[in-house]
């Protein structure tokens, strides 16, 4: 299902919006490569109201003054929740966006309905260390992304725009720059989270590696993990209708 652009804005900080489908909100918070309408979001419009905003600073957006870590940003889409008036919203998030989603829920759940955590970053594994994103080359970094090394050829056969590059780097670096894509303290406030959770992560994962999970199963009462083989970190992009049919199962509790 094709989505929608719109600008919204939210205590004088706009940012662009894509949105599609109808019915129960689920807000999808993006990992550190950005925005775009990957075909899992394109399947869950099928059985939800998809909200998939592009995080300040990121695009072709200026990096707001305000925006100085992720608890900022956490704060900041409590307040977009409440301006647009989104009520029992499935929130999920991936890789970056994932930790993000962490930062939110255990901040303030009372509107959230379901929490899906999609390989997030933000809790560190000394045994299993994060690939350094920062570092990586750009072959480097497509191939990190997929197992299926066929996926990772496509996505480099695709020019990127720079601009947009460098920028949701600088945005990025500004969130997660150190300690590398973490929260140390986040492990010590997980068990906050007391809306149903899922934890969606790839057994291939050379970004965010898989071992990362468990603290995040140790320390949120209920999570319910699910594994999908032969799959790297895009998940959203990999393995698309698996990770959708199972985040639509949960959150309908079907």
């Amino acid at each position: 299902m094709a989505a929608t652009a719109r600008e919204a804005e939210i205590n004088g900080t706009k940012l662009k919006v894509q949105e599609a489908g109808s019915g129960e909100p689920l807000l999808f918070l993006h990992g550190a490569g950005g925005s775009n309408w990957s075909p899992m979001l394109h399947k869950l419009a099928e059985s939800f109201r998809v909200i998939a905003p592009e995080h300040p600073g990121f695009g072709r957006s200026q990096i707001p003054e305000w925006m100085m870590s992720i608890g900022d940003l956490a704060l900041f889409y409590l307040d977009f929740m409440e301006a647009q008036g989104l009520k029992d919203v499935h929130l999920a998030g991936h890789s970056l966006g994932g930790w993000l989603t962490g930062e939110i829920a255990i901040r303030n759940t009372s509107r959230v309905k379901s929490v899906t955590l999609m390989a997030p970053a933000g809790i560190a594994n000394p045994d299993a260390p994060f690939g350094d994103i920062f570092l990586w080359t750009p072959e480097e970094s497509a191939r990190a992304q997929f197992f299926n090394q066929e996926l990772a050829e496509k996505r480099l056969a695709v020019k990127p725009d720079l601009d947009i590059v460098l920028q949701n780097k600088a945005a990025v670096a500004r969130l997660a720059w150190q300690p590398r894509l973490a929260n140390p303290q986040l492990k010590y406030w997980i068990h906050r989270i007391d809306r149903p959770a899922t934890l969606v992560w790839g057994r291939e994962d050379k970004v965010v590696p898989y071992a990362c999970h468990g603290a995040w199963v140790e320390g949120i009462k209920g999570l319910k993990l699910f594994t999908l083989e032969e799959c790297g970190h895009a998940i959203h992009n990999e393995k698309p209708g698996e990770a959708a049919a199972h985040i639509a199962k949960f959150c309908t509790g079907t």
